[in-house]
């Protein structure tokens, strides 16, 4: 199960840096070093502490914020979409 887990959480945060990088690739680097400093973390180990991503996004996209995380849902697709780790992922970042 665990590696069902590992595997979504790989394709997730791929579509996130994808989506993320296409919006604007300085921002990308400025939320890595946000991560960085705030929680010594960075954008991969964010499945796993979402909270953490949830705020450098509000704080770096402000009222784009609902956009950056419908464009991922998006981009993430219906099949991957349903899966319950990644439900829950979205409910910390829709919170």
């Amino acid at each position: 199960m665990g590696n069902f887990h590992e595997q979504h959480g790989v394709a997730l945060m791929s579509c996130i840096e994808v989506v993320l990088m296409r919006r604007n690739g300085a921002n990308y680097h400025l939320i890595q070093a946000r991560l960085n400093a705030i929680c010594n973390r960075n954008l991969m180990d964010c499945y796993e502490y979402p909270k953490y991503l949830r705020d450098v996004l509000k704080e770096v996209y402000k009222e784009n914020y609902a956009s950056i995380i419908e464009e991922i849902k998006s981009y993430l697709g219906d099949d991957l979409s349903h899966e319950k780790d990644i439900v829950d992922f979205f409910k910390i970042m829709e919170s």
